[in-house]
């Protein structure tokens, strides 16, 4: 399989050889008159042996004294992986930092959290008859090199990616690599490590909140929670936001969330899907809908367009309230590994919220759910919905309208 390449890549190609060549050479030149010199000093006498055992001496004195600077003890050692993790937790980086350290693996790319423009609550407008239909980058997003087939598609974003670039950057374990080989060329896609991430939404003052509210709950960074942990920190939310303890009602939306964010019922759930869950909250609280409409990527928003035209069967422009809510939850059928309907696989996710017709037969009810419903609404109520359904995980990372 070939690799095309323009011509301005291969002039930077060769010019990188050259490069590359001629510091070799100059190395090469070095280490001989190095080893020269080396050999002239062994004939004078034995003073590098001496050297080097006082050396030696002198290292083993400087660790001694170092160990007992940064402590021996596991309590230094969990200071310093806590605070490994609260960095990575700040620069939104989720690997482990022994995974990193491999010379042969690529350097990981900085990234720069958003910031909030001055029109990011102002509508935008966004034409319900016009595709965009986002072409895939053509070149890896990594090496920055194209080879056809071999490249696999984000369903979010237009990046694509080669499998082993992944796995030399030390971003996706072997199972994540398996699930993208499996899913990025299917209907039902896959989240580069960009997408998947929805703390990466959150601006530089929004995720010092929310650090600031982990440390004030002694919650660890990366660490799985158990419901017990779940419920004390919304306690402390609650008291902190409200001046007042959570209700029988709130504590049993809390536990419903949590079996919505443990799929798999391993008893606690992982720390992305916490994290995923709170970032989404933060986003709630600071961010307005139309805020929220300007994260959605071109992908997204095709694929908001093409749900909404399927239900718009007398091509009004409008669609129910109650055929709003069966869009929302469209979003997260590709969470579903049987083959159960939407409502059926989201059952857990919590208590039928008051307007569903399935709680209230009261004409308030009937009456809100044939509410006309515009596709400038419907993609402002969606979008956290849309959002929400970005990362891999088969958690439900937020409450769905019932």
């Amino acid at each position: 399989m070939g690799v095309l390449m323009s011509k301005k890549q291969s002039v930077d190609k060769v010019q990188k050889c050259t490069a590359v060549v001629s510091a070799f050479q100059s190395g090469i030149k070095d280490r001989a008159a190095l080893v020269k010199q080396a050999e002239g000093d062994t004939e004078d006498g034995d003073v590098p042996a001496k050297t080097s055992t006082r050396d030696e001496e002198k290292s083993a004195e400087d660790g001694k004294g170092g160990e007992t600077e940064s402590g021996s003890g596991p309590s230094g050692s969990s200071a310093s992986v806590n605070q490994e993790a609260w960095s990575r937790l700040r620069d939104g980086k989720g690997v482990e930092p022994e995974d990193l350290e491999k010379s042969h693996q690529l350097t990981p790319p900085a990234y720069v959290r958003p910031k909030r423009e001055a029109d990011d609550d102002q509508p935008l407008e966004v034409e319900l008859a016009i595709k965009e239909q986002p072409k895939s980058d053509e070149m890896c997003d990594v090496c920055e090199v194209w080879t056809a087939d071999d490249l696999y598609p984000c369903r979010i974003c237009t990046r694509v990616f080669h499998d082993g670039c992944l796995r030399e950057l030390g971003y996706l374990r072997a199972e994540a690599l398996q699930e993208m080989r499996d899913t990025a060329h299917t209907v039902t896609g896959w989240s580069c490590y960009y997408c998947d991430n929805l703390n990466l939404l959150l601006t530089d003052e929004e995720m010092y909140s929310l650090m600031e509210t982990f440390k004030q709950c002694k919650i660890i960074p990366e660490s799985c929670l158990v419901s017990d942990e779940l419920l004390q920190y919304h306690h402390f939310v609650s008291k902190q936001q409200f001046d007042k303890d959570l209700t029988d009602e709130q504590e049993e939306e809390v536990l419903a969330q949590f079996a919505a964010l443990d799929p798999d019922k391993k008893g606690h759930i992982e720390w992305p899907d916490f994290l995923y869950f709170e970032s989404l909250a933060v986003l709630r609280k600071f961010r307005t809908e139309n805020s929220l409409v300007r994260l959605l990527t071109a992908k997204e928003r095709d694929a908001a367009r093409l749900v909404f035209l399927g239900l718009d069967l007398d091509e009004d422009g409008l669609i129910t309230r109650a055929e709003c809510c069966q869009a929302q939850q469209s979003w997260f059928n590709k969470l579903s590994k049987d083959s159960q309907s939407c409502n059926l696989s989201i059952s857990h996710v919590g208590p039928i919220c008051e307007s569903s017709p399935a709680s209230s037969s009261s004409e308030q009810s009937k009456t809100d759910d044939i509410r006309p419903t515009s596709w400038a609404d419907f993609l402002r109520e969606s979008s956290i919905y849309i959002l929400a359904a970005r990362p891999n995980s088969t958690a439900m990372h937020i409450r769905l309208p019932l």
